[in-house]
């Protein structure tokens, strides 16, 4: 094994089919193959849609990652996978998947945490953790404030949403103003050239009695829905990028203030965003204002990074390997509710020696 270990890394808990490549903390490939197209018309994800979808992505993808690293499958340390949380039915298919390449390369199977490695990319775009880590993360079905000082075994959540997540709320409103799906990317769009203020939309959990580091957006939503029904029933037109602006900047307020009070309380320097959401503009823009004037060093992947990818289940299958974890026995199964308190699903035995070590893979 080189020093840095070569790890291929699958993802598939929801709707993209991602592959990726690192060697140590260096990104070789990202190889991604999205359904959201056969989605859109449903307005969400369908689960047996996507993984009919990673069925037929899953090979070629491989086999696509694999030749943009410039490696043959021979020469890879290690195998990761997500193991949960995420859709059972995606996430089994990438399980399934990354158990045969395993077996038959004669490699360590490592079953990992979804979200875990959305803080563990970021080693492919700045470097090393710090540790500890506070991490924000912010996706379709996540909104959670997150503290480690191992990623490879130590995870602490200080807070999660209790509702509806940021990107959930993101999804929900784009549909309310026929925008489509997804709701994220179209939003932003829109938010650009809207007033942030036009609109006073509430911030969810943020009174003196409220939790300190939960989030809530069902109340949010229910508002500027209600306020765009009300526009219609008057005959009025919507201001479509007033409100999309003004309902943006509602949900990075929250989301960028309770995590740069969270850095304070827990004495950390370093602030790590990451999940589909963290790829907003405003959320990257007003994090990085607060962060700064309070003193934080703002760590935020690139967009591409950010959504859900093979990349960041490589990264922190590299960690898992360098740092000598135990792999992941072969009864490992996805777990639709992996807790992120489990970074990952270790075996009770290295299942590596009960292979042979010559590949059955050609």
């Amino acid at each position: 094994m080189a020093d840095e270990p070569l790890v291929l890394g699958i993802e598939t808990s929801c709707d993209e089919t991602g592959v990726g490549i690192v060697r140590g903390t260096t990104l070789l490939a990202d190889a991604v193959a999205s359904s959201v197209d056969e989605h859109a018309r449903f307005g969400g994800v369908v689960p047996e849609v996507a993984s009919r979808a990673h069925l037929e992505a899953m090979v070629p993808t491989i086999e696509r990652a694999l030749k943009e690293a410039g490696v043959s499958a021979r020469d890879l340390d290690g195998i990761a996978v997500t193991a949960g949380p995420g859709l059972a039915g995606a996430l089994l298919v990438g399980v399934s998947a990354a158990k045969a390449y395993a077996y038959a390369l004669g490699k360590p199977l490592y079953g990992v945490n979804h979200l875990a490695s959305h803080i563990c990319v970021d080693q492919l775009e700045h470097g090393p953790l710090p540790e500890p880590t506070m991490a924000l993360l912010v996706s379709g079905g996540h909104s959670s404030l997150l503290l480690s000082s191992d990623i490879t075994s130590d995870v602490r959540p200080l807070g999660a949403t209790i509702d509806d997540a940021a990107g959930e709320a993101f999804d929900k409103i784009a549909r309310v103003l026929n925008l489509g799906f997804p709701g994220g990317p179209v939003i932003d769009r829109y938010a650009k050239e809207g007033d942030p203020e036009a609109i006073a939309f509430p911030r969810g959990l943020t009174g003196p009695r409220d939790p300190a580091y939960d989030f809530s957006f069902s109340g949010l939503k229910t508002a500027v829905a209600r306020w765009i029904e009300a526009k219609r029933a008057a005959g009025e037109e919507v201001p479509v990028r007033d409100v999309s602006a003004s309902f943006q900047e509602a949900v990075v307020d929250v989301l960028t203030r309770k995590a740069v009070r969270a850095c304070r309380d827990e004495g950390v320097d370093h602030l790590m965003i990451g999940g589909g959401v963290a790829a907003n503009s405003r959320l990257r823009a007003l994090a990085q204002e607060r962060c700064a004037a309070a003193g934080i060093r703002l760590r935020v992947p690139r967009p591409k990074l950010c959504t859900d990818n093979g990349a960041m289940v490589a990264a922190l299958g590299a960690e898992m390997v360098a740092r000598n974890r135990t792999a992941s026995s072969w009864d490992l199964s996805a777990d639709s509710s992996l807790p992120v308190t489990d970074p990952h699903v270790p075996g009770t035995h290295d299942h590596v020696h009960e292979v042979s070590r010559e590949n059955l893979y050609s």
